[in-house]
C-alpha cells in the first residue's frame, strides 16, 4: 500500500470514532497506520509502478511470443511445401 492510502484509512478510522475518544485521536491514528504498515509488509505487495513496468514487460513479451509463433507458423509452411516438392526417395 502506498503511504497516501494508509494515511487516507487511517484518517478514515479515527474520523469514524466516538467523540469521547477524541483525546486519544492522534494516538489512534499513530498506532492504526503502523499496523496498516506492518500488514502491508507481511503481504508482499508491490508498487503500483513496479505493476505497471512489468505489465509493459509482460505486453512486450506477448508480442514477442506472436511474432514467434508466426514466424514458426511460416517455417512449417515452407518446409511443407518443400517436402511435397521433393521427389519421392528410393532405396
Amino acid at each position: 500500500m502506498e503511504g497516501i492510502q494508509m494515511e487516507e484509512m487511517a484518517r478514515r478510522f479515527v474520523a469514524g470514532l466516538p467523540a469521547t475518544l477524541e483525546s486519544m485521536r492522534a494516538d489512534l491514528e499513530a498506532n492504526f497506520r503502523a499496523v496498516l504498515q506492518s500488514a502491508a509488509g507481511r503481504l508482499d505487495l508491490t508498487s503500483r509502478s513496479e505493476f505497471d513496468v512489468q505489465a509493459k514487460v509482460l505486453e512486450r513479451s506477448r508480442e514477442r511470443i506472436a511474432q514467434l509463433e508466426a514466424r514458426i507458423g511460416a517455417l512449417e509452411e515452407r518446409l511443407q511445401q518443400l517436402q511435397h516438392s521433393l521427389p519421392p526417395v528410393s532405396d
